[in-house]
């Protein structure tokens, strides 16, 4: 089946948006019947990806169609029920891959809510009025306040461990300590009782920040939002931009957009992808961001290489090498970069740095071999040049291919401010410094090149890229590479790119995803939980799994 993940409200099933001034509000009022596959229904506000794949839409429209949105509450439609977590029966049913690739996109969008909170003024409010079981619990956990209503029955718990024999696939562990800063001995006896914990406990716990009767709920959530969105400096008055539908064509060997063209070789199990900068100077200046709104060249490519990488992770599991290629002018991508940093304190020009950020750090999770090929007439320059600094190799051609076209000018790359601070990657380190972590000396000689144009040589000497063959070795070196990576272990790929891809720091998020990576994996793919005796194949049976009892 192929996943779409382009849509947009007036396709909603499952969720509501409302915006009423500074507040908006986000209704999960999940259709039953409307499970992205057949054989299971979505009960009790349950989700499914395509439940997922509204609710992401949903905060990326807040984030550009509504500026003058400062709070968001984000509550339920049903009764006594905030949201059930992710679909037992879906995942029951779901191959190890499904399963493990719906929680990294979950993940992500928690993530985005969690970056609007902290960089867009736009603060994530979780009135929970009802139970937050599960991945409800983590849907509210990714949001600055939670509010839970005080009835004696509603409760919020992570119950995968002792139901299901999992764990909670979305951060959920990692935001109750590193977020909510819940004491480890009670934090390790809520994720072991399955029906949670509700009213001053909660609260006493710091699972949520207030509980509140329903008396007074509705009056006390508008006032919280109220005041929440007091602190926030969005613009009141500004015009949105509207996300209008992407371009894209999609064959058996191709998929095309604007700016991104991806073509998908299947004998090679790759995909070569590249990306076009803009065939234009940077408008004169930020008025001219806001009069070309989603076709100013950076928003435009970052949200047709964002929806590439999603199509290509659901649907395309055996291409597992990406070839990344730019092609254009470097000196206009650097033109746009400068518009957008010189105006940061612009809402829009803001967003658009956000979601670029957001887009490459999609990337760094993303579970394939990337190699940047940097050719005559590529862009690697600013922002593009975060594409290279991202993979995991990356070769340019020293000279140029002298049977193609000898008058051609060498292939450059260029460092520039947007490489040195606003891109940072999951480990809150740049790509650079990541790069170069425990080599001052070496960023340094970086820096100092910054806005220059370097050919091979120099860019090998500062250690940007990996090889620099000359026009003689470049095909072979470039096949063994590819081919090299089609005949390694996808899993042992995998663990190993997520590895050596955040060196430096731990952060929520590289404790969210590299637990996803490994733990998740291991335990998903186990007999105690997805085996025909275990957990998620019983629950709901009234038998109990069979556990193999040794610890591995």
């Amino acid at each position: 089946m192929h996943v779409e993940f382009r849509t947009d409200p007036a396709r909603y099933r499952h969720w509501r948006v409302e915006v009423d001034g500074p507040v908006a509000t986000l209704t999960m009022d999940v259709d039953e019947q409307g499970g992205l596959v057949p054989g299971y229904e979505l009960k009790l506000n349950s989700y499914d990806l395509g439940v997922d794949i509204e609710l992401y839409d949903a905060v990326q429209r807040l984030r550009f169609e509504h500026p003058g949105v400062r709070a968001v509450v984000v509550t339920s439609g049903k009764e006594k029920i905030f949201c059930a977590g992710a679909n037992i029966r879906m995942l029951a049913a779901s191959e190890h891959a499904w399963k493990v690739n719906f929680c990294k996109f979950t993940n992500e969008t928690r993530n985005g809510i969690e970056d609007a909170t902290a960089n867009s003024g736009q603060t994530y409010l979780a009135a929970c009025n009802g139970t937050a079981s599960g991945g409800g619990y983590e849907l509210a956990l990714a949001c600055e306040h939670i509010m839970l209503v005080d009835d004696r029955s509603s409760t919020v718990s992570l119950p995968e461990l002792p139901l299901l024999g999992v764990l909670p696939g979305t951060g959920g562990l990692t935001r109750v300590t590193d977020k909510r800063h819940v004491r480890r001995d009670r934090a390790d006896y809520f994720a072991t009782k399955a029906e949670g914990l509700g009213g001053r406990k909660a609260v006493a716990w710091r699972l949520v920040d207030e509980a509140v009767s329903r008396t007074v709920w509705d009056a006390t959530v508008a006032e919280r939002a109220a005041e929440l969105a007091a602190r926030s400096d969005r613009p009141a008055d500004a015009a949105g931009v509207a996300l209008t539908p992407l371009d894209k064509t999609r064959t058996g060997d191709e998929i095309a957009y604007r700016h991104v063209t991806a073509k998908l070789d299947r004998d090679a199990g790759a995909v070569e992808i590249t990306v076009d900068g803009p065939a234009a100077d940077a408008p004169e200046g930020i008025a001219g961001v806001h009069a070309q709104g989603a076709d100013f060249w950076t928003l435009a490519m970052t949200r047709e290489l964002d929806d590439l990488i999603l199509d290509l992770r659901t649907n395309e599991p055996s291409l597992g090498t990406w070839i990344l290629r730019t092609a254009g002018d470097p000196l206009k991508v650097l033109g746009h970069d400068r518009l957008l940093l010189d105006n940061a304190s612009d809402w829009l020009a803001n967003e658009i740095v956000l979601y670029l950020k957001r887009t490459l750090k999609r990337l760094d999770v993303t579970s394939r071999s990337l190699i940047a090929l940097i050719e005559p007439g590529s862009c690697f320059a600013g922002s593009l040049l975060e594409l290279a600094l991202a993979a995991d190799r990356s070769y340019q051609l020293e000279g140029v291919f002298e049977d193609v076209d000898a008058d051609a000018e060498p292939a450059t790359i260029a460092v520039d401010a947007m490489n040195l601070g606003p891109l940072p990657m999951g480990n809150g380190l740049t790509r650079l410094q990541t790069r170069f972590l425990g080599d001052d000396e070496g960023l340094a000689a970086v820096r100092d090149a910054a806005a220059k144009p370097l050919d091979a040589g120099d860019a090998e000497r500062l250690g940007l890229v990996t090889f620099a063959p000359d026009d003689i070795d470049w095909d072979e070196e470039v096949r063994i590479a590819v081919e090299e990576r089609a005949g390694f272990s996808p899993d042992a790929l995998t663990g190993l790119e997520a590895n050596y891809r955040f060196p430096g720091p731990e952060t929520l998020e590289t404790k969210i995803f590299g637990r996803l990576t490994a733990w998740q994996n291991w335990i998903f793919n186990r007999p105690n939980a997805s085996g025909p005796d275990g957990a998620l194949r019983r629950y709901g049976t009234g038998r109990r799994a069979d556990f193999d009892r040794k610890r591995v």
